[in-house]
């Protein structure tokens, strides 16, 4: 996702407005969504939700990043339309026209707000900068608006802290890449109101997804059960009970998976893992499930995340 700096988050909070007292009791039919950042994330977020009928702002922090985003959308739709319409290469291209006319752009999303039902916030995993952009937009967006992140590993109740909107505060975690991916996990905090859970639940539906409830625990249930597998997998490398080759092997063919553990790392990236890992194990130092891998630390500090930079646990091309 788009990396985000703080001047960018302050640009954001340029117009005035006022937030009222608590939110009706009704369940809001989400319509307009405002999605900010303009990365994977959040550009396939976008993709999906103009596609099935929503209308759509994606934020970034500029005019290039934004035109990269929506080139990679229509890209993305004429590979959907040449499968989905083979038959109607017509109806394709009224497809693509119709999704692209739900989305608009802004750099600034103080002007846009105030008049959106939903805002999922899709920049980088920073609690502070995520705490900063939450709490300045929640001055500018409407009474009944509400609030989610994507994070897979920050606590959702940190996050809805920073704003007087915890009852209308939730977390959607989707999967990449999004069009794809059927899941997502609804993240319900403490203070989250049951019609903001179930505006939520309804929204993830009507984009055709399938969500699943969770409360706001560390990583949720994928992650929490995904993230700890794979430390594992580095664990029993470290020790020598078996290569990486024979682990990545044994897990598709004796289990099925279509990736082995050490291929999907290198897939998620390992700086991505590491950052979940460490702050798991600072929130929970004790937790044996939580401990760090030496491994996994040399070869992020040696800049070796994976696929995206070319070498991680294995090379690649």
């Amino acid at each position: 996702m788009a990396f985000v700096t703080r001047q960018f988050v302050r640009s954001m909070a340029s117009s005035s407005s006022a937030t009222g007292p608590a939110a009706s009791a009704k369940k809001i039919l989400i319509k307009h969504v405002t999605v900010i950042g303009g990365g994977l994330m959040g550009a396939g977020v976008t993709q999906v939700a103009a596609s099935t009928g929503h209308m759509v702002v994606l934020v970034d922090q500029s005019d290039e990043i934004l035109a990269k985003s929506k080139k990679g959308i229509q890209e993305n739709l004429q590979r959907v339309a040449k499968k989905k319409f083979a038959e109607n290469p017509q109806a394709g291209d009224e497809f693509i026209k119709k999704t692209m006319s739900n989305i608009s752009l802004s750099t600034d999303a103080a002007s846009v707000v105030h008049s959106t039902d939903l805002v999922i916030e899709a920049i980088v995993e920073n609690l502070k900068l995520k705490n900063e952009l939450f709490q300045r937009l929640d001055k500018f967006a409407a009474e009944h608006t509400i609030f989610t992140s994507n994070t897979s590993s920050l606590q959702i109740t940190d996050l809805a802290n920073s704003t007087t909107r915890q009852d209308r505060f939730g977390g959607l975690h989707f999967f990449n890449p999004v069009p794809m991916m059927k899941l997502v996990e609804v993240v319900k905090t403490p203070m989250t109101s049951q019609k903001t859970f179930e505006s939520l639940m309804d929204f993830s539906k009507a984009l055709g997804k399938n969500p699943v409830s969770c409360k706001d625990s560390p990583g949720f249930i994928v992650n929490r059960l995904l993230v700890p597998y794979l430390m594992e997998a580095i664990r029993m490398h470290e020790r020598g009970d078996a290569s990486k080759e024979d682990i990545d092997i044994a897990m598709k063919m004796g289990a099925g998976y279509p990736m082995g553990p050490f291929e999907l790392l290198d897939y998620v990236g390992l700086d991505t893992t590491k950052f979940i890992m460490d702050g798991w194990h600072k929130m929970d130092s004790k937790n044996p499930l939580f401990q760090p891998s030496q491994v996994l630390d040399k070869l992020v500090e040696e800049k070796k995340f994976g696929r995206k930079t070319g070498s991680g646990f294995y090379k690649y091309k």
